[in-house]
């Protein structure tokens, strides 16, 4: 019924907004290229929020539809009344192909390769089980081990797939618990929760932050260490107070726990390839420019050694996460046209944003973020707010003072992984979900806790960065 409530919503709903006069619109300025987009735009925010096909189709519809009906090589009879002095401005068809291949999309598929290779050869089980050994057989203890592993992984890999492979760990770790010990319920949701927290460590770690650095380019750009420097101090102290509150929610009855995981490091030459390309990928990803290299050529590393020495082949290749690249570029593609039809800067200029003080529309857009981020996929949430963030960040005078638009393109990206309430949220909230190891209600009693501290956090970075003349 959802699904049959969705199309029928995102196809009517946005052809009803192209039959409108344009008067009828309440926009200031809106142009027919921008009515057109503007319907676009309402048909991913009903497809991306109920899912009436798969996200990643979604988007390429996206694509497609403003290949038609908004390019320069579009249908012809969208082109015909080019003259009229309210028609607007074509995109030419070549920058909404280009979404395809812009760098933040290599930037993650060198990722996909790190993730796939430390996979297959199993760095990452047995790097979690060198790293568990330190933390003891206190369960706490073995919380925060399992916590901190976790958000170590994210910043790298997927965290989708960290929570995958962490979930795979964690059965041994919850069999040594009573049934009704409630440290059960607080280690399994420690694995999202920690994933989600740690994404925000780089720029790979999740779609949202890729979405945010299309954006943060020219004199607002940031690399991989930067994003780094100041990510990190959050993710480490939204991990404490997760930590802690999940300690306190979910108080563990055992005194100590026997916690042991099987393996052993792969000695093979491949193995030993992707040790060291693994490291030296981190390594040029934090101090490459030193060397004249940005992340993105960093990137294609992993991909052109993984390849040429066969540790990936064409096999490995078709089960990557190819889906996420496909909604990353939708949502790219979404940006664009915003940004090149004028859009955004019309749906800015009719709300008196300028009127609001600059606390409130940073506590409106992460808040907006995290509402958003909770219903509906959190890089759908980036795709479809950040644009918009953007325009308005350039637009307002008022908030040069906090930063502008990086910290508030910044404030918004982590409110997009602040969902920690529902299922839905996040894909790694649905991977710990699908387990049956605790109850929706566990999740939105801590989640809500967590967002509600994770805004805050939020604020004081801003203004720690604004201090230190980040911006």
């Amino acid at each position: 019924m959802k699904k049959i409530l969705g199309l029928t919503l995102g196809i009517l709903l946005p052809l009803g907004v192209m039959c409108l006069p344009l008067d009828a619109i309440p926009i200031v300025g809106i142009t027919l290229v921008e009515q057109r987009l503007l319907a676009i735009f309402l048909f991913a925010v009903i497809f991306w929020i109920m899912e009436p096909i798969p996200i990643f189709s979604a988007s390429v519809l996206i694509i497609f539809l403003e290949l038609l009906l908004i390019s320069d090589k579009g249908l012809i009879w969208f082109r015909q009344s080019s003259e009229a002095d309210n028609f607007g401005t074509l995109i030419p068809y070549k920058s909404i192909f280009h979404t395809f291949s812009e760098p933040i999309i290599l930037l993650f598929l060198g990722g996909f390769f790190l993730a796939m290779a430390a996979t297959k050869y199993r760095l990452d089980v047995n790097l979690a089980r060198v790293l568990l050994k330190p933390f003891g057989q206190k369960p706490r203890m073995v919380m925060m081990g399992i916590m901190l592993i976790t958000a170590m992984f994210s910043m790298f890999m997927s965290n989708t797939a960290t929570t995958a492979m962490m979930l795979a760990i964690l059965a041994p770790v919850l069999a040594l618990f009573e049934k009704d010990d409630p440290a059960r319920i607080g280690i399994a949701l420690s694995v999202p929760f920690a994933a989600n927290v740690g994404g925000l460590g780089t720029p790979i770690g999740t779609p949202p932050n890729a979405v945010a650095m299309k954006y943060l380019i020219g004199d607002m750009a940031v690399s991989f260490g930067g994003w780094m420097a100041f990510a990190l101090p959050y993710v480490v102290a939204l991990l404490a107070f997760t930590w802690v509150l999940l300690s306190v929610l979910y108080k563990p009855r055992a005194e100590s726990i026997d916690l042991k995981i099987p393996g052993r490091f792969m000695r093979s030459t491949q193995a030993y390839t992707v040790y060291i390309t693994f490291a030296v990928t981190i390594l040029l990803w934090l101090f490459g420019s030193r060397i004249g290299l940005n992340s993105y050529v960093v990137a294609m590393l992993p991909v052109a050694v993984f390849t040429a020495t066969g540790i990936i082949t064409a096999a490995d290749m078709k089960k990557m996460s190819w889906d996420v690249l496909w909604l990353v570029s939708g949502g790219i593609a979404l940006g664009v046209g915003l940004e090149k039809t004028g859009l955004s800067r019309h749906i800015i200029a009719t709300i008196p944003f300028d009127q609001f003080p600059p606390m409130l529309i940073i506590g409106m857009s992460v808040l907006l973020s995290i509402v958003m981020a909770t219903f509906m996929s959190n890089t759908a949430t980036a795709n479809l707010i950040l644009p918009i963030i953007a325009a308005l960040g350039t637009s307002l005078v008022s908030l040069e003072s906090f930063g502008g638009a990086k910290m508030l393109i910044i404030a918004s990206t982590f409110g997009c992984s602040l969902a920690m309430a529902l299922p839905v949220s996040t894909p790694p909230n649905a991977l710990a979900y699908a387990t049956n190891f605790f109850e929706t209600r566990h999740m939105i009693k801590a989640g809500l806790w967590i967002d509600l501290v994770g805004l805050v956090f939020v604020f004081i970075l801003l203004f720690v960065l604004t201090q230190l003349g980040f911006a």
